[in-house]
């Protein structure tokens, strides 16, 4: 990276920005601003969040059935979007709540059957006071039906509905119950109004969908407002500095765009200075990565970016990775079924697929590929043994491949202490780089020093344990761990450090390894549930030619379909704690690096 230092005169300052957003190239280092500022950066974030929550709302509602092609785009009819959703939305709240009146009224009218209060009020009018009542059956009097003008409308299992016609009499006293109160509407009136609102609901839903014909337009509004947020914190980045006449900047931008810089900059009315980083410096990190490592980015990016002067460790967890997750899902099975599924997708949508989610496809592609070769090593296949299968091919390959489950443990076991001493190697580079040669000292003594112990377990012809050889090996590795961990200190310091280093190392190296068992784990119980699946699919179909096939091959896809997703989940997760905590840390990662993000019209 090269900073860059701008100078620019206050009146032609927005045209500068404006110079500055079209070149597009230029990581501005932002301040910190007043509180009057950051309620105004609060309104812009508050807007864009409305358009994203509109977003979701018009993606839940489209049709994904039918490719109904989207409206041109245009970014102010995306950003009055939002009103018109709040529109529809408060409209529909209105008519649920009408439709909840309205269910309700009718819920209240129905014992008493289809009648029209017009007539009721005939009634009354002539001089007849008609009152409905509910009673419990074991508090009906069978006598009132003698004594009163009583009409018996409805019963059900525990209530009797029933109204009285009178012209003096207080019913209600005399019956001792309370008079029912009705809605002033028929029950066919209210079953049309429920059939209305109803219509109408649907009519705003309708509404709806046809907002979702421009969901691009939102996208466009979500970006115009992106680049007015950045262009907002930009501006209110540059410093006032000789009266306040001349406002000054600071950016980064990657070394090899350095001559287009210059070339357009020196075109602008702009005084600029540039100059290589300095250590105290925050540097914007961008990867370089070629095609295969840049897949493996996103999953560096869920932890931290390292910081600019360290090593950049995607490509070398990379591989690992693709190892770690092949063991942990371990079914040749699954493997293919990723393989396949992220192949159709990309085939499928080859022409509508994100840039981001096509590479996402292609992680998954090489992740199913690494799974189907791991598989290979103890011939699962949904659950089944293809090694029990007879056949001199698939026999060649038990004798070449074949792997028991004490031989997947040591594996697992292997494959961390392989792992843990390629991060001890890459500490030494990273410390080189980070401080200097002389601080790489002490991560030399401690690889060779851990180094020498496998060498004498694995070849004692060549360096016996505690022979000769090892222990001039120990003692200059010693040397440098006990007098070079703290380059320029107190040798006392350095001491102390040392043994602070070492009780470190011994407690933690074996809890590192021990962590790389869940390799097996994984895979173990993830083949044991794919087995069982298996077996109840075809030991739980009934001895029918037409219903048996059907229900085997619904216990199979269900059964198979859940130990994917919670499987995949956890091949997924695990390599990734087994990357950021065990990987990381011996490769003496400190992160904390901003992602480099050009000033730009988005």
């Amino acid at each position: 990276m090269k900073k860059y230092l701008f100078l620019a005169y206050h009146k032609d300052y927005n045209q500068f920005l404006d110079d500055l957003c079209n070149l597009g190239m230029i990581h501005v280092v932002e301040q910190d601003r007043s509180e009057v500022e950051e309620d105004k950066l609060y309104e812009y974030i508050t807007e864009k969040k409305q358009l994203e929550e509109a977003k979701k709302t018009l993606n839940r509602v489209r049709d994904k059935k039918t490719e109904k092609p989207f409206n041109e785009v245009d970014a102010n009819l995306g950003k009055k979007i939002p009103s018109e959703i709040e529109k529809i939305e408060n409209e529909k709240s209105l008519l649920k709540q009408q439709l909840m009146v309205s269910a309700k009224e009718r819920d209240t009218l129905k014992p008493w059957g289809n009648f029209s209060p017009d007539q009721i009020k005939l009634l009354e009018n002539a001089g007849y006071k008609i009152s409905f009542f509910i009673s419990p059956n074991n508090l009906y009097n069978q006598e009132w039906e003698e004594l009163y003008d009583i009409y018996v409308v409805n019963k059900e299992s525990s209530r009797t509905y029933f109204i009285t016609l009178s012209k003096e009499e207080n019913m209600a006293e005399l019956l001792n119950l309370e008079k029912e109160k009705l809605p002033n509407v028929s029950l066919d009136d209210l079953d049309r109004l429920i059939e209305s609102i109803n219509k109408k609901i649907i009519a705003q839903e309708e509404k709806l969908k046809k907002l979702s014909d421009d969901i691009p337009s939102l996208d466009a509004a979500i970006k115009s407002l992106e680049s007015e947020i950045q262009y907002y914190k930009v501006d209110k980045s540059g410093t006032q500095v000789v009266d306040d006449k001349i406002m000054l900047l600071q950016g980064w931008a990657p070394e090899d765009s350095d001559s287009e810089i210059s070339n357009y900059l020196e075109s602008k009315s702009v005084y600029f200075e540039k100059s290589d980083p300095v250590p105290e410096d925050d540097v914007p990190i961008k990867f370089k990565n070629n095609k295969f490592f840049k897949l493996f980015e996103p999953i560096a990016e869920l932890y931290e970016l390292p910081s600019y002067n360290e090593i950049d460790l995607t490509p070398y967890f990379a591989p690992f990775y693709m190892i770690f997750f092949g063991l942990a899902l371990g079914d040749i099975g699954y493997g293919a079924f990723l393989l396949i599924l992220a192949t159709v997708v990309k085939l499928v949508k080859k022409d509508t697929i994100a840039k981001s989610l096509r590479g996402v496809m292609t992680l998954v592609q090489f992740l199913g590929a690494s799974t189907m070769a791991c598989g290979l090593l103890q011939g699962g296949f949904f659950g089944i043994n293809i090694y029990e299968i007879n056949n001199p091919v698939i026999q060649n390959l038990q004798e070449l491949l074949y792997f028991d489950n004490s031989q997947m443990f040591m594996l697992s076991l292997v494959l961390g202490v392989i792992q843990i001493m390629f991060g001890k190697f890459i500490m030494i580079f990273n410390r080189i780089k980070q401080f200097g040669f002389i601080h790489g000292l002490s991560s030399i003594g401690w690889f060779v020093f851990l180094l020498s112990f496998i060498i004498s377990f694995l070849l004692p012809s060549l360096m016996p344990m505690m022979g000769i050889v090892h222990k001039i090996v120990m003692i200059l590795s010693g040397t440098l761990i006990v007098f070079f961990n703290s380059p320029g200190k107190n040798p006392f310091v350095n001491i102390g450090t040392s043994l602070w280093d070492t009780y470190n190392m011994a407690t933690g190296l074996l809890g590192d390894v021990l962590s790389y068992v869940r390799l097996f784990a994984l895979g173990l119980s993830g083949g044991i549930l794919a087995s069982v699946f298996s077996s109840l699919a075809t030991g739980m179909s009934p001895d029918n030619a037409i219903v048996g096939p059907i229900v085997t091959v619904l216990i199979f896809v269900a059964g198979h379909a859940i130990n994917i997703f919670m499987n995949a989940l956890g091949a997924f997760v695990h390599p990734l704690r087994l990357t950021f905590v065990e990987f990381y840390k011996n490769s003496d990662f400190s992160g904390g690096g901003e992602k480099y993000n050009p000033f730009r019209n988005k």
